[in-house]
Protein backbone atom coordinates (compact mmCIF):
# COMPACT_ATOMS: atom_id res chain seq x y z
CA UNK A 1 0.00 0.00 0.00
CA UNK A 2 1.32 3.45 -0.93
CA UNK A 3 2.63 5.59 1.94
CA UNK A 4 2.71 9.40 1.84
CA UNK A 5 4.79 11.14 4.52
CA UNK A 6 4.30 14.87 5.16
CA UNK A 7 6.92 16.74 7.19
CA UNK A 8 5.67 19.96 8.74
CA UNK A 9 2.43 20.02 10.73
CA UNK A 10 1.32 23.56 10.06
CA UNK A 11 -1.37 25.03 7.84
CA UNK A 12 0.05 23.53 4.64
CA UNK A 13 0.71 20.09 6.11
CA UNK A 14 -2.71 19.83 7.71
CA UNK A 15 -4.41 21.01 4.50
CA UNK A 16 -2.45 18.53 2.40
CA UNK A 17 -3.31 15.43 4.42
CA UNK A 18 -6.95 16.45 4.71
CA UNK A 19 -7.20 16.92 0.95
CA UNK A 20 -5.61 13.53 0.30
CA UNK A 21 -8.33 11.80 2.30
CA UNK A 22 -11.11 14.01 0.94
CA UNK A 23 -10.13 13.10 -2.61
CA UNK A 24 -10.05 9.39 -1.88
CA UNK A 25 -6.45 8.48 -1.16
CA UNK A 26 -6.62 5.12 0.63
CA UNK A 27 -2.95 4.53 1.40
CA UNK A 28 -1.02 5.31 4.57
CA UNK A 29 -0.53 8.94 5.60
CA UNK A 30 1.94 10.11 8.24
CA UNK A 31 2.12 13.75 9.32
CA UNK A 32 5.23 14.72 11.31
CA UNK A 33 5.43 17.92 13.33
CA UNK A 34 8.23 19.34 15.47
CA UNK A 35 5.86 21.11 17.87
CA UNK A 36 4.09 19.08 20.58
CA UNK A 37 0.62 20.35 19.61
CA UNK A 38 -1.83 19.66 16.78
CA UNK A 39 -1.66 21.87 13.66
CA UNK A 40 -2.96 25.35 14.48
CA UNK A 41 -3.53 28.81 13.02
CA UNK A 42 -0.50 31.07 13.24
CA UNK A 43 -1.91 34.53 12.34
CA UNK A 44 -3.87 34.91 15.61
CA UNK A 45 -0.66 34.43 17.61
CA UNK A 46 0.28 38.07 17.03
CA UNK A 47 -3.33 39.28 17.23
CA UNK A 48 -6.34 37.73 18.98
CA UNK A 49 -4.46 35.03 20.90
CA UNK A 50 -1.95 37.46 22.40
CA UNK A 51 -4.80 39.77 23.34
CA UNK A 52 -6.52 36.92 25.14
CA UNK A 53 -9.48 37.11 22.76
CA UNK A 54 -8.99 33.56 21.42
CA UNK A 55 -8.81 30.36 23.44
CA UNK A 56 -6.20 27.72 22.66
CA UNK A 57 -8.80 25.23 21.39
CA UNK A 58 -9.95 27.71 18.74
CA UNK A 59 -6.42 27.88 17.35
CA UNK A 60 -6.43 24.25 16.28
CA UNK A 61 -7.22 23.71 12.61
CA UNK A 62 -8.84 20.33 13.24
CA UNK A 63 -9.51 18.31 16.40
CA UNK A 64 -7.54 15.20 17.25
CA UNK A 65 -10.60 13.13 16.36
CA UNK A 66 -10.34 14.23 12.72
CA UNK A 67 -6.93 12.63 12.26
CA UNK A 68 -8.06 9.49 14.05
CA UNK A 69 -11.23 9.17 11.98
CA UNK A 70 -9.30 9.76 8.75
CA UNK A 71 -6.67 7.19 9.72
CA UNK A 72 -3.86 9.75 9.56
CA UNK A 73 -0.87 8.98 11.78
CA UNK A 74 0.26 12.20 13.48
CA UNK A 75 3.68 12.31 15.13
CA UNK A 76 3.97 15.44 17.28
CA UNK A 77 7.02 16.80 19.06
CA UNK A 78 9.16 14.89 16.59
CA UNK A 79 12.08 16.21 14.60
CA UNK A 80 13.26 14.57 11.42
CA UNK A 81 16.99 14.06 11.71
CA UNK A 82 17.70 12.52 8.31
CA UNK A 83 16.19 12.02 4.87
CA UNK A 84 17.60 9.38 2.53
CA UNK A 85 16.06 10.20 -0.83
CA UNK A 86 17.68 7.22 -2.54
CA UNK A 87 16.27 4.77 -0.01
CA UNK A 88 13.06 6.83 0.38
CA UNK A 89 13.25 6.97 4.16
CA UNK A 90 13.03 9.61 6.86
CA UNK A 91 14.52 9.19 10.32
CA UNK A 92 12.73 10.39 13.45
CA UNK A 93 14.69 9.58 16.56
CA UNK A 94 15.37 5.84 16.43
CA UNK A 95 12.58 5.23 13.94
CA UNK A 96 13.17 4.92 10.20
CA UNK A 97 10.01 5.53 8.16
CA UNK A 98 9.75 4.46 4.52
CA UNK A 99 7.75 6.53 2.06
CA UNK A 100 6.57 6.29 -1.52
CA UNK A 101 6.04 10.04 -1.78
CA UNK A 102 7.24 12.77 0.55
CA UNK A 103 5.88 16.30 0.99
CA UNK A 104 7.90 19.05 2.68
CA UNK A 105 5.64 21.65 4.30
CA UNK A 106 8.29 22.93 6.68
CA UNK A 107 7.29 26.61 6.58
CA UNK A 108 9.77 29.27 7.56
CA UNK A 109 12.09 30.27 10.39
CA UNK A 110 12.19 33.72 12.03
CA UNK A 111 15.37 35.71 11.84
CA UNK A 112 16.92 36.05 15.29
CA UNK A 113 19.05 38.78 16.78
CA UNK A 114 22.71 37.79 17.11
CA UNK A 115 23.79 36.85 20.61
CA UNK A 116 26.57 39.45 20.46
CA UNK A 117 23.96 42.26 20.50
CA UNK A 118 21.83 40.65 23.20
CA UNK A 119 19.62 38.33 21.17
CA UNK A 120 19.99 35.52 23.71
CA UNK A 121 18.87 37.59 26.71
CA UNK A 122 15.73 36.64 28.60
CA UNK A 123 12.50 38.45 27.64
CA UNK A 124 13.62 38.86 24.02
CA UNK A 125 10.81 37.23 22.09
CA UNK A 126 10.01 36.07 18.60
CA UNK A 127 6.44 35.81 17.28
CA UNK A 128 6.51 32.59 15.32
CA UNK A 129 4.94 29.73 17.20
CA UNK A 130 2.62 28.95 20.08
CA UNK A 131 5.46 28.59 22.54
CA UNK A 132 6.67 32.10 21.63
CA UNK A 133 3.21 33.59 22.19
CA UNK A 134 2.72 31.76 25.49
CA UNK A 135 6.14 32.85 26.72
CA UNK A 136 5.58 36.54 26.06
CA UNK A 137 1.90 36.79 27.04
CA UNK A 138 2.59 37.44 30.77
CA UNK A 139 4.67 40.49 29.83
CA UNK A 140 1.74 42.25 28.16
CA UNK A 141 0.52 44.18 31.18
CA UNK A 142 -0.37 47.77 31.90
CA UNK A 143 2.66 50.01 32.37
CA UNK A 144 5.26 47.60 30.99
CA UNK A 145 7.78 48.98 28.50
CA UNK A 146 8.35 47.17 25.21
CA UNK A 147 10.72 47.60 22.31
CA UNK A 148 9.49 46.23 18.98
CA UNK A 149 12.32 45.64 16.51
CA UNK A 150 11.10 45.71 12.93
CA UNK A 151 8.34 47.69 11.22
CA UNK A 152 6.80 45.00 9.06
CA UNK A 153 3.35 43.54 9.63
CA UNK A 154 4.43 41.20 12.44
CA UNK A 155 6.09 44.05 14.33
CA UNK A 156 3.15 46.38 13.82
CA UNK A 157 0.66 43.73 14.95
CA UNK A 158 2.71 43.11 18.08
CA UNK A 159 2.87 46.86 18.70
CA UNK A 160 -0.92 47.10 18.40
CA UNK A 161 -1.41 44.32 20.94
CA UNK A 162 1.03 46.02 23.30
CA UNK A 163 -0.72 49.37 23.04
CA UNK A 164 -4.16 47.81 23.54
CA UNK A 165 -2.90 46.09 26.69
CA UNK A 166 -1.53 49.33 28.15
CA UNK A 167 2.12 48.60 27.36
CA UNK A 168 4.36 51.56 26.50
CA UNK A 169 5.55 50.82 22.97
CA UNK A 170 8.61 51.95 21.06
CA UNK A 171 8.99 50.46 17.58
CA UNK A 172 12.19 50.91 15.58
CA UNK A 173 12.59 50.37 11.85
CA UNK A 174 16.00 50.69 10.24
CA UNK A 175 14.55 51.52 6.82
CA UNK A 176 13.29 54.99 5.97
CA UNK A 177 9.71 53.98 6.74
CA UNK A 178 7.66 51.16 8.17
CA UNK A 179 6.39 48.60 5.62
CA UNK A 180 8.92 49.89 3.10
CA UNK A 181 9.56 46.43 1.62
CA UNK A 182 5.91 45.54 1.09
CA UNK A 183 3.80 48.68 0.71
CA UNK A 184 3.59 52.15 -0.79
CA UNK A 185 4.36 55.27 1.24
CA UNK A 186 0.61 55.91 1.42
CA UNK A 187 0.05 52.69 3.34
CA UNK A 188 3.04 53.41 5.57
CA UNK A 189 1.63 56.86 6.34
CA UNK A 190 -1.77 55.38 7.18
CA UNK A 191 -0.39 52.89 9.71
CA UNK A 192 2.12 55.32 11.18
CA UNK A 193 -0.75 57.68 11.93
CA UNK A 194 -2.90 54.85 13.28
CA UNK A 195 -0.23 53.70 15.71
CA UNK A 196 0.54 57.25 16.75
CA UNK A 197 -3.12 57.81 17.62
CA UNK A 198 -2.87 54.89 20.04
CA UNK A 199 0.25 56.21 21.75
CA UNK A 200 2.85 53.98 20.07
CA UNK A 201 6.23 55.62 19.46
CA UNK A 202 7.22 54.75 15.87
CA UNK A 203 10.85 55.57 15.00
CA UNK A 204 11.96 55.17 11.40
CA UNK A 205 15.45 55.31 9.97
CA UNK A 206 16.83 54.06 13.27
CA UNK A 207 17.61 50.53 14.37
CA UNK A 208 18.86 48.58 17.32
CA UNK A 209 22.55 48.81 18.11
CA UNK A 210 22.44 46.39 21.04
CA UNK A 211 20.38 45.26 23.99
CA UNK A 212 21.47 45.63 27.60
CA UNK A 213 20.78 43.03 30.27
CA UNK A 214 21.04 42.36 33.97
CA UNK A 215 21.25 38.82 35.36
CA UNK A 216 20.60 37.44 31.90
CA UNK A 217 17.40 39.43 31.33
CA UNK A 218 16.94 42.39 29.00
CA UNK A 219 16.63 45.73 30.78
CA UNK A 220 17.48 48.26 28.11
CA UNK A 221 18.39 49.03 24.52
CA UNK A 222 20.81 51.33 22.72
CA UNK A 223 19.63 52.48 19.32
CA UNK A 224 21.80 53.30 16.31
CA UNK A 225 21.30 57.03 16.91
CA UNK A 226 22.68 56.69 20.44
CA UNK A 227 19.31 56.80 22.21
CA UNK A 228 19.11 54.66 25.35
CA UNK A 229 15.83 53.08 26.39
CA UNK A 230 14.77 51.27 29.55
CA UNK A 231 12.60 48.30 28.62
CA UNK A 232 11.01 45.27 30.22
CA UNK A 233 10.90 43.11 27.11
CA UNK A 234 11.61 43.16 23.38
CA UNK A 235 9.80 41.61 20.42
CA UNK A 236 11.82 40.79 17.32
CA UNK A 237 10.06 40.95 13.96
CA UNK A 238 12.82 41.26 11.39
CA UNK A 239 11.63 38.79 8.78
CA UNK A 240 11.69 35.08 8.08
CA UNK A 241 13.62 32.66 5.91
CA UNK A 242 12.31 29.50 4.26
CA UNK A 243 12.99 26.35 6.28
CA UNK A 244 15.09 24.35 3.83
CA UNK A 245 17.32 22.26 6.11
CA UNK A 246 15.45 19.03 5.38
CA UNK A 247 15.37 19.77 1.66
CA UNK A 248 19.14 20.12 1.81
CA UNK A 249 19.34 16.69 3.47
CA UNK A 250 17.27 15.29 0.61
CA UNK A 251 19.57 17.05 -1.87
CA UNK A 252 16.73 18.68 -3.82
CA UNK A 253 17.29 21.97 -5.65
CA UNK A 254 16.83 25.27 -3.81
CA UNK A 255 15.97 28.70 -5.20
CA UNK A 256 14.78 31.18 -2.53
CA UNK A 257 13.25 28.17 -0.81
CA UNK A 258 12.58 24.66 -2.03
CA UNK A 259 12.40 24.86 -5.81
CA UNK A 260 9.32 23.22 -7.32
CA UNK A 261 7.72 23.05 -10.73
CA UNK A 262 4.20 24.32 -11.41
CA UNK A 263 2.79 21.09 -9.99
CA UNK A 264 4.65 21.36 -6.68
CA UNK A 265 7.20 18.65 -7.46
CA UNK A 266 10.85 19.19 -6.52
CA UNK A 267 13.93 18.07 -8.48
CA UNK A 268 13.34 14.64 -6.91
CA UNK A 269 10.20 13.18 -8.56
CA UNK A 270 9.11 11.56 -5.27
CA UNK A 271 9.41 14.75 -3.18
CA UNK A 272 6.99 17.68 -3.19
CA UNK A 273 6.81 21.01 -1.36
CA UNK A 274 4.14 23.55 -0.45
CA UNK A 275 3.66 26.63 1.70
CA UNK A 276 6.13 29.24 2.96
CA UNK A 277 9.10 26.99 2.21
CA UNK A 278 8.34 26.49 -1.51
CA UNK A 279 9.24 28.66 -4.49
CA UNK A 280 7.33 28.05 -7.70
CA UNK A 281 6.85 29.45 -11.22
CA UNK A 282 4.83 32.67 -11.40
CA UNK A 283 4.29 34.97 -14.41
CA UNK A 284 7.55 34.07 -16.10
CA UNK A 285 9.64 34.12 -12.95
CA UNK A 286 9.64 32.43 -9.56
CA UNK A 287 7.98 33.44 -6.33
CA UNK A 288 7.64 32.31 -2.74
CA UNK A 289 4.50 33.46 -0.93
CA UNK A 290 4.34 33.79 2.84
CA UNK A 291 0.60 33.60 3.46
CA UNK A 292 -2.06 31.31 4.86
CA UNK A 293 -4.18 31.34 1.67
CA UNK A 294 -1.20 30.22 -0.38
CA UNK A 295 -0.29 27.52 2.13
CA UNK A 296 -3.80 26.07 1.90
CA UNK A 297 -4.29 26.39 -1.85
CA UNK A 298 -0.83 25.16 -2.83
CA UNK A 299 -0.97 22.24 -0.41
CA UNK A 300 -4.31 21.13 -1.81
CA UNK A 301 -2.96 21.29 -5.37
CA UNK A 302 0.05 19.23 -4.32
CA UNK A 303 -2.23 16.65 -2.70
CA UNK A 304 -4.16 16.30 -5.94
CA UNK A 305 -0.97 16.04 -7.98
CA UNK A 306 0.46 13.40 -5.65
CA UNK A 307 -2.61 11.40 -6.68
CA UNK A 308 -1.93 12.01 -10.39
CA UNK A 309 -4.08 15.05 -11.18
CA UNK A 310 -1.29 16.85 -13.10
CA UNK A 311 -2.66 20.33 -12.28
CA UNK A 312 -0.62 23.52 -12.50
CA UNK A 313 -0.82 25.83 -9.51
CA UNK A 314 -1.71 29.41 -10.45
CA UNK A 315 -1.43 31.60 -7.38
CA UNK A 316 -3.88 34.40 -6.63
CA UNK A 317 -2.03 36.23 -3.84
CA UNK A 318 -3.95 37.81 -0.98
CA UNK A 319 -3.04 38.69 2.59
CA UNK A 320 -4.45 40.39 5.68
CA UNK A 321 -3.41 42.11 8.89
CA UNK A 322 -5.41 43.18 11.97
CA UNK A 323 -4.20 46.21 13.93
CA UNK A 324 -6.38 47.91 16.55
CA UNK A 325 -9.82 48.26 14.94
CA UNK A 326 -8.46 48.15 11.40
CA UNK A 327 -8.55 45.13 9.12
CA UNK A 328 -6.13 45.45 6.23
CA UNK A 329 -6.88 43.22 3.25
CA UNK A 330 -4.38 43.00 0.40
CA UNK A 331 -5.12 41.60 -3.04
CA UNK A 332 -2.37 40.98 -5.60
CA UNK A 333 1.32 41.85 -5.57
CA UNK A 334 2.49 45.43 -6.00
CA UNK A 335 5.92 44.58 -7.45
CA UNK A 336 6.83 47.06 -10.18
CA UNK A 337 4.08 49.61 -9.51
CA UNK A 338 4.64 53.15 -10.75
CA UNK A 339 1.66 54.97 -9.27
CA UNK A 340 -0.89 54.67 -6.48
CA UNK A 341 -4.50 55.84 -6.61
CA UNK A 342 -6.13 56.67 -3.28
CA UNK A 343 -9.80 55.96 -2.57
CA UNK A 344 -10.76 57.74 0.66
CA UNK A 345 -13.71 56.61 2.70
CA UNK A 346 -15.18 57.70 5.99
CA UNK A 347 -13.07 57.56 9.15
CA UNK A 348 -10.45 54.86 8.93
CA UNK A 349 -11.88 53.43 5.71
CA UNK A 350 -9.38 53.79 2.90
CA UNK A 351 -7.84 51.91 0.00
CA UNK A 352 -4.74 52.29 -2.15
CA UNK A 353 -4.69 50.89 -5.68
CA UNK A 354 -1.36 50.05 -7.30
CA UNK A 355 -0.87 50.43 -11.05
CA UNK A 356 1.90 49.78 -13.52
CA UNK A 357 0.92 51.95 -16.43
CA UNK A 358 -2.74 51.11 -16.94
CA UNK A 359 -2.50 47.64 -15.37
CA UNK A 360 -3.95 47.16 -11.89
CA UNK A 361 -1.50 45.15 -9.79
CA UNK A 362 -2.69 45.23 -6.20
CA UNK A 363 -5.01 46.82 -3.66
CA UNK A 364 -4.45 47.66 0.02
CA UNK A 365 -7.91 48.03 1.59
CA UNK A 366 -8.32 49.24 5.16
CA UNK A 367 -11.74 48.58 6.67
CA UNK A 368 -13.08 48.49 3.10
CA UNK A 369 -14.16 44.96 2.21
CA UNK A 370 -16.02 46.15 -0.89
CA UNK A 371 -12.89 47.73 -2.38
CA UNK A 372 -10.93 44.60 -1.53
CA UNK A 373 -13.51 42.28 -3.08
CA UNK A 374 -13.75 44.27 -6.31
CA UNK A 375 -9.99 44.71 -6.54
CA UNK A 376 -9.30 41.02 -5.95
CA UNK A 377 -11.79 39.91 -8.59
CA UNK A 378 -10.34 42.36 -11.11
CA UNK A 379 -6.75 41.29 -10.41
CA UNK A 380 -7.57 37.57 -10.45
CA UNK A 381 -9.35 38.07 -13.77
CA UNK A 382 -6.51 40.11 -15.29
CA UNK A 383 -8.80 43.12 -15.69
CA UNK A 384 -8.04 46.79 -15.19
CA UNK A 385 -9.84 49.51 -13.25
CA UNK A 386 -10.32 53.08 -14.46
CA UNK A 387 -8.25 55.18 -12.04
CA UNK A 388 -10.79 58.03 -12.32
CA UNK A 389 -13.52 55.75 -11.00
CA UNK A 390 -11.29 54.24 -8.33
CA UNK A 391 -10.23 57.65 -7.06
CA UNK A 392 -13.79 58.99 -6.82
CA UNK A 393 -15.17 57.98 -3.40
CA UNK A 394 -18.71 58.63 -4.66
CA UNK A 395 -18.36 56.29 -7.62
CA UNK A 396 -19.71 52.73 -7.45
CA UNK A 397 -16.94 50.18 -7.97
CA UNK A 398 -19.12 47.23 -8.96
CA UNK A 399 -19.60 48.31 -12.60
CA UNK A 400 -15.84 47.88 -13.00
CA UNK A 401 -16.40 44.13 -12.79
CA UNK A 402 -18.56 44.23 -15.91
CA UNK A 403 -16.21 46.35 -18.01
Amino acid sequence: MSHIVVIGAGQAGSSLVAKLRKDGFEGEITLIGAEPVLPYQRPPLSKAYLLGDMELERLFLRPASFYEEQNITVKLGCRVTAIDAAAKTVTVGDEVISYDQLALTTGSDPRRLPAKIGGDLGNVFLVRDLADADAMAPEFKDGARALIIGGGYIGLEAAAVCAKRGVQVTLVEMADRILQRVAAPETSDYFRSLHGSHGADIREGVGLDHLVGTDGKVTGAVLTDGTKLEIDFAVVGVGITPATQLAEMAEVELDNGIKTDAHGRTSDPSIWAAGDCASFPYKGGRIRLESVPNAIDQAEFVAQNMMGADKEYIATPWFWSDQYDVKLQIAGLNTGYDRVVTRKGDGLTNSFWYYKGDQLLAVDAMNDPRAYMVGKRLIDGGKNADPAVVGDPEADLKPLLKA
